[in-house]
């Protein structure tokens, strides 16, 4: 049985070693020519000082150049991937054929993004032949689909397993152009799929209990981690490149741990319900299974409203450790107080407690942490790491 590679999203350096240190083997991150133009993207430094990084760590870590190029673009998309070269990235994801010729040039390991829309083994077979070594699948592919590939072609599978869908066909959406001049494909997306509708049929208004919305709901291949193994897919992707450094660490440790515990003990291998309570606690949206089952119906979408809470259950994150003291730094980033019930995970470990001691820089007693990245102290008697998060469990 071969283990698949688990990918994370990865918006900033943060985010990266975040991801790498909670169990991640690999991170995709945006530079230039990406779909993510609404968040902060990594400089050229930046791309450097995180392959280095993972290197270190033996894991890897893919580009993403995947934005549909117009003509002004391929003047620059040359000294770009160069860069990349000397970098060395592990790969470059790319929709637009036409930069496979020079990324080969190159030297560059090329993937192909999802928003090829790849569906089926002879379009597989097509971009093997052209250079592609990897395939990001459709996220429309079916379990069957993805069997039937995998069975004709010999170049590397990956499937997004969790997060975030889109209501158009593996991203390729215009609503978003026409309705705020905002380019979904060059990524200016402005989720019109998320908006409030009023609906008619011909000129009379229909009426239901909420305003009408085709928002999908997210994804969550979870329970078919085994199917996904079984099909020799070879790496599993999760989506989320805005997402926090709470969410990365969480969803990531959450499949590391199925992954493994499938992977190491097959025969005894069960679906742990407490996982998928995990995962369900972290999103703001349902999660489902989508098109891997074969089952997508109208229960795949949201058609009367919904509701996105945010998610305040995040509290701090763990900066050091004093063993001698028993105190946590921690950097705050929700509000907190005394007799809050909490707990502090890490890669491996965790902790629950009653919070009963909050110190400020100045190690004068505080009842309550409400100030954006406040840095405190937490009386914290079992040893804890930087990079730990800490989650309120209940509220006193």
């Amino acid at each position: 049985m071969k283990k698949p590679e688990l990918l994370s999203p990865a918006g900033d350096l943060e985010r990266l070693k975040i991801a790498l240190l909670y169990g991640a083997d690999a991170v995709y991150i945006g530079g230039h020519f990406n779909l993510r133009a609404n968040t902060p993207n990594f400089t050229i430094e930046d791309i450097k000082n995180g392959v280095d990084y993972a290197h270190k760590l033996n894991k890897k870590v893919y580009v993403t150049v995947n934005i549909a190029m117009h003509n002004k673009e391929y003047e620059k998309i040359r000294p770009y991937l160069e860069e990349l070269k000397k970098i060395n990235v592990d790969a470059i994801i790319i929709s637009d054929p036409a930069i496979i010729k020079i990324a080969k040039e190159i030297g560059l390991t090329i993937h192909l993004s999802t928003q090829g829309s790849t569906l089926n083994k002879k379009a597989t077979k097509f971009w093997e032949e052209e250079g592609v070594s990897r395939i990001v699948l459709a996220r429309e592919c079916t379990k069957d689909d993805i069997k039937d590939i995998k069975e004709s072609n010999n170049i590397e599978l990956e499937v997004f397993i969790h997060g975030a869908m889109c209501a158009s066909y593996s991203g390729r959406c215009v609503l978003s152009n026409f309705l705020t001049n905002r380019d979904s494909n060059r990524g200016g997306c402005s989720q019109i799929c998320r908006w409030d509708f009023d609906l008619y049929d011909e000129n009379k208004k229909i009426q239901g209990e909420k305003p009408f919305t085709f928002c999908t709901k997210d994804l969550s291949l979870a329970k078919y981690i085994p199917d996904l193994v079984n099909l020799n897919v070879d790496s599993l992707k999760i989506e989320g490149r805005m997402r926090s450094v709470y969410y990365i660490a969480t969803v990531v440790k959450t499949y590391r741990k199925m992954i493994d515990e499938y992977c190491n003990d097959e025969k005894n291998y069960e679906y742990n319900k407490e996982y998928e309570k995990v995962l369900d606690e972290v999103a703001n949206r349902d999660s489902i299974p989508q098109f891997f089952d074969g089952n997508f119906g109208k229960e795949v979408q949201y058609y009367n409203g919904r509701t996105e809470t945010t998610n305040q259950d995040f509290i701090g994150l763990v900066l050091s450790y004093d063993k001698n003291n028993k105190l946590a730094k921690v950097e705050q980033r929700n509000h907190f107080k005394i007799g809050d019930y909490v707990e502090i995970f890490g890669p491996k470990t965790s902790t629950k407690f009653k919070i009963e001691e909050i110190y400020d820089e100045d190690m004068n007693k505080i009842d309550v942490v409400r100030h954006p990245k406040q840095i405190v102290y937490l009386k914290v008697q079992e040893e804890v790491d930087e990079n730990y998060m800490i989650k309120c469990i209940d509220k006193h």
